[in-house]
């Protein structure tokens, strides 16, 4: 151990100390009451069983189902996967193999047994995970590795952090060829341009529901203060087309309260409104969805689709291949940065501010959606992870 990986060991001690209050105080809500003892106490988490599989880390949702595809191409192996979200965790329990919630750092040097691989995805950097799992004698990874243009500045300004923590890396998978330059100046080597392996993923449906009578527009993965703009929007669009808003937040946390809103505009505006956990129907103008996996079966039945996350400058955007695949017309806002490369492969979608959905809803009647072809060979990109 490096002086300096020492005292980065120490230090996260210290803010472990300084954090516990807050840490307990956070474990008694809902969003974080399984993840939070689970990373930060252990409860519930103990080390993998065994040595020598291929471990996954993942962050939330996104990234835990862009596993999916590698999983089902190397059934055959050991497989382990670590998250941080109760989100990617329940996703990633899917898979029928071994899962945990990754430790803070302070716990992962007695945490941590030796892998033949590492494979971390897109930007999870964790310096004592890469750093440790290197001295363990596993092979390190990053897979779907990205870099956004609007953190570049945040990553150049600690060079010298990232470039300590990327010399332990055996080879970097990178989304696009902006980001291999942006690792490259962070001081990364084998960096090889593969695209982003979302691409690959089957986008399917779990249920099949009825086709509606009328226009249906699905707000999905919205975030805090999108799910207001999209009302006032839907409100006044409503008002001369027969059409009705669904509306699936990011986040079941947020299920009550994004409810409350709904009432209060339904019941300002005269609108119907209606629960599908109460009753699974889409009764009503405004329908919450408010049970989890059910996004791409609304997709589905959807005309547009109001992608969130990218109205607000802090989220980055979510996946458009989902509604797209459907033939849903796209409608997001211009915030979508840790996505980008994803939009490349959908035409005519419609970036606006919050305050011009009304506009987009308009003008999605003169605008089709087609999403451009698979451009990355799965098989192909395994085959050159396992031979490492």
């Amino acid at each position: 151990m490096t002086p300096f990986t020492l005292f980065y060991y120490i230090l996260s001690g210290v803010l472990y100390i300084l954090a516990l209050p807050f840490l307990i105080l956070l474990s008694f809500k809902q969003k974080y009451r399984q993840s939070i003892p689970a990373r930060f106490f252990l409860f519930n988490n103990s080390k993998f069983k065994d040595e020598n599989g291929i471990w996954f880390h993942v962050c939330s949702l996104g990234e835990a189902r862009a596993l999916k595809p590698i999983v089902n191409l190397i059934s055959d192996k050991d497989i382990k996967i670590t998250t941080i979200t109760h989100t990617g965790y329940s996703e990633a329990k899917k898979y029928n193999v071994d899962v945990r919630y990754l430790p803070y750092e302070l716990f992962l040097p007695f945490w941590m047994k030796k892998q033949k691989l590492l494979i971390v995805l897109e930007a999870e950097f964790w310096y004592m995970l890469i750093i440790w799992a290197y001295l363990r004698g596993t092979k390190v990874i990053l897979l779907n590795a990205r870099i956004s243009q609007k953190s570049e500045k945040k990553y150049m300004k600690l060079k010298w952090f990232y470039k300590k923590m990327l010399q332990n890396v055996e080879m970097v998978y990178a989304q696009s060829e902006e980001d291999k330059q942006r690792f490259l100046a962070l001081g990364a080597k084998n960096i090889e341009v593969i695209g982003n392996i979302k691409l690959a993923g089957k986008i399917t449906t779990t249920q099949e529901y009825e086709k509606q009578k009328c226009e249906v527009i699905v707000a999905g993965s919205t975030h805090e203060r999108e799910e207001k703009s999209i009302l006032e929007a839907f409100v006044k669009y409503k008002k001369q087309n027969d059409s009705k808003l669904i509306i699936v937040p990011r986040h079941p946390e947020r299920f009550e309260s994004v409810y409350d809103l709904i009432i209060e505009y339904a019941e300002k505006n005269t609108l119907s409104y209606n629960r599908f956990s109460k009753n699974n129907s889409f009764e009503g103008d405004i329908v919450l969805v408010d049970m989890m996996g059910e996004l791409n079966n609304i997709y589905a039945i959807s005309d547009i689709a109001i992608l969130g996350g990218a109205f607000r400058d802090d989220i980055g955007g979510h996946n458009p291949l989902e509604p797209a695949n459907f033939g849903c017309k796209i409608i997001t806002g211009n915030h979508f940065f840790h996505q980008k490369e994803l939009f490349k492969y959908v035409k005519n979608v419609q970036y606006v501010e919050d305050n011009k959905i009304y506009e987009a809803l308009e003008n999605s009647k003169n605008l089709d959606v087609s999403i451009l072809e698979e451009t990355i060979n799965l098989e192909t990109v395994i085959q050159k992870i396992l031979e490492n």
